[in-house]
């Protein structure tokens, strides 16, 4: 009986392209079907084929998805190798490699509070230890939408929300910038009952425009 191939996810550029040649980060690639119900279940727009939303959208959680999952920089097609940079509350930015070594959550974690008020402390975290901790709080995954796009290219300027049903305790980026409290996003994810959360903090890509559970 002939395999049938797996459908392509519909949110993520480059999640098949190439398999053979691309080093993941758990043996191969990661499929979303959980976290792309969630999505579908719970976002609060759904965004028109081909409009300016959707392709943020889509370009994001590409990124995403590259930045968690694979191994080597070569293998990222989402970024602009030679100028990106990852910023968060306006710190230095990161290159690529120091995004990758850092990984997602302690990049965009990481703050300047004193020790004994930090929930999350990203400086003692891995790349390893910091994605187990938000698997085991997010056994679905971590749903991402865009809300609102206030600015097309060469700066896109947006508004997004995260969310999950339960907490326990053709565009290549240039820079993303992120600006939100992060002990504000913890203090209500330690302290809130185990309902729907979300976040909408502000979010800046400078891209060119033409361009899970794991």
């Amino acid at each position: 009986m002939a395999t049938v191939p797996a459908a392509k996810d519909k949110y993520r550029s480059f999640l098949d392209d190439e398999a053979d040649n691309v080093q993941w980060r758990h043996g191969g690639p990661p499929t979303y079907d959980d976290v792309n119900q969630l999505f579908e279940q719970g976002r609060t727009k759904e965004w028109e084929e081909g409009s300016l939303e959707e392709i943020v959208q889509n370009a994001i959680k590409t990124w995403e998805m590259e930045l968690s999952h694979k191994v080597r920089l070569q293998d990222f097609k989402s970024i602009n190798h030679e100028k990106f940079k990852l910023i968060v509350n306006g710190r230095e930015g990161l290159k690529g490699e120091e995004a990758l070594k850092m990984g997602s959550y302690n990049a965009l974690l990481k703050n300047s509070l004193p020790k004994e008020f930090q929930y999350y402390k990203a400086d003692e975290e891995s790349f390893e230890s910091s994605h187990e901790a938000f698997r085991s709080a997010f056994p679905r995954g971590f749903a991402w939408e865009v809300i609102h796009v206030y600015s097309g290219p060469p700066l896109i300027a947006f508004k997004f929300r995260h969310w999950d049903e339960q907490v326990d305790e053709g565009l290549k980026v240039e820079e993303v910038e992120v600006y939100y409290d992060p002990a504000e996003l913890f203090g209500g994810l330690l302290k809130a009952p185990p309902l729907s959360i979300s976040s909408s903090p502000t979010h800046h890509a400078s891209a060119c425009p033409f361009h899970s559970s794991p």
